[in-house]
């Protein structure tokens, strides 16, 4: 039986893998996944989801092995949230999925009438805060307007946001957090 893989044996892999040897992936694969599959595996509570968040989970610590800074985490911890960000990722767009599902509409009674169907003037109403919000946004500085576009149109959570963008988690949780403020107030202002 071989004796665990220590922090520093860990760190050198990822190093390696941030200079793109598929060989280190490789040994960091046989190190680590069934530990990271099991915390995958304890999230979703499916075995095949496990794996695709798995996959997906390597697929990351293949491009963003270069931004891991020892100096915040233990390799394992890093991996760890990794794996645990992705899963419940999933979750939520699996949760999602559901809902879309539930919103077809069977029949033609579950229509809107009467008071409920939209008219000209909702028309109208509708189509003048689609406009205020864009005049909104572009108020926004323009890597805030690109963080807030991506979390909705996109539906991209904020651990995903600040992969793309190669932020700290907090700096994008904080531009978030502003934004949506800004925006708010904007409308309020408009409305």
């Amino acid at each position: 039986m071989r004796t665990p893989t220590t922090d520093t044996e860990l760190m050198l892999l990822l190093d390696r893998i941030a200079a793109r040897e598929d060989k280190a992936l490789r040994l960091l694969y046989d190190e680590t996944a069934s530990r990271l599959y099991g915390l995958a595996l304890r999230i979703l509570g499916n075995k095949a989801w496990a794996e695709d968040v798995l996959q997906d989970s390597f697929v990351a610590i293949w491009r963003h092995a270069g931004s891991y800074r020892d100096s915040l985490s233990p390799p394992l911890a890093w991996m760890g949230m990794l794996v645990r960000s992705r899963a419940l990722d999933f979750l939520r767009r699996r949760k999602a999925e559901r809902l879309d599902q539930h919103a077809v509409v069977d029949d033609m009674d579950d229509l809107p009438q009467g008071d409920e169907a939209q008219g000209p003037l909702q028309s109208v109403e509708a189509s003048e805060q689609a406009t205020v919000l864009q005049q909104c946004m572009e108020r926004l500085q323009q890597a805030q307007r690109q963080v807030v576009s991506l979390a909705y149109l996109r539906d991209l959570s904020h651990s995903e946001l600040a992969s793309h963008f190669q932020l700290p988690l907090g700096t994008v949780k904080t531009w978030m957090r502003r934004s949506l403020e800004q925006l708010r107030k904007c409308m309020d202002r408009h409305v």
